[in-house]
């Protein structure tokens, strides 16, 4: 039995080791032209990222915001592919703590456009959206809602979380980007087993979730 484990990994090695030299043998062939092409293509590559970051900001991306009514939302519904959206009452102390975590990612992650909407002013669209409990989290790509967060269940269920476990709560949607940090996918991990939701139309969703620490509407 150990002998035929020495064997595959050795077989593995090997394979490991022929692919490693093909890729060698590429980089020898290559001629000045071949690198001048791959500089080329990595500054447009550059130049393309720049000019996103730069229509996300134009866009309102990279501050957390709030939208005065149910039009406005629409609106930014259409320049945006990604949205965070809370939906918050005055009278709300947990909306005031995601107020505090907002503002830190939406700085972090200006691929996504952080905003919320006071419930009170926006009676359609909660209606539309079936949202029951406040604070509600909606999580919105490409004009629709693909998740919700409902109140702090899936947040440690307490109000001391970190920034860092909504964070990537929020990843899991794919309404923000990970990144390469494996702590913080790590982190990730640990915190919550996740159940992804069918995808949404932005015209609601029928929700059961309940959270006795939450304002119910």
């Amino acid at each position: 039995m150990e002998t035929v484990l020495q064997q595959k990994v050795i077989e593995v090695a090997k394979n490991v080791e022929e692919v490693l030299d093909v890729e060698l043998d590429k980089l020898d062939s290559l001629d000045i032209c071949d690198y001048e092409k791959i500089r080329a293509h990595r500054l447009n590559e550059l130049k393309r990222m720049q000019k996103q970051k730069e229509d996300w900001l134009v866009s309102g991306h990279g501050e957390y915001a709030e939208l005065y009514d149910e039009k406005e939302f629409f609106e930014v519904s259409k320049k945006s592919e990604n949205i965070v959206c809370l939906f918050y009452k005055d009278d709300s102390l947990r909306s005031k703590i995601v107020d505090h975590h907002f503002k830190i990612l939406a700085k972090k992650h200006i691929e996504a456009r952080f905003c919320k909407l006071n419930v009170e002013r926006c009676p359609f669209l909660t209606e539309r959206l079936r949202i029951r409990i406040i604070p509600t989290i909606a999580l919105i790509v490409n004009g629709k809602t693909k998740d919700y967060i409902v109140g702090f269940t899936e947040l440690g269920n307490c109000d001391d979380f970190s920034t860092e476990r909504l964070q990537c709560r929020l990843a899991q949607s794919g309404v923000i980007n990970y990144g390469d940090d494996p702590e913080l996918i790590e982190t990730g991990k640990k915190s919550f087993i996740f159940r992804p939701s069918k995808p949404k139309t932005i015209k609601g969703r029928n929700s059961n979730d309940s959270d006795d620490d939450c304002i119910q509407i």
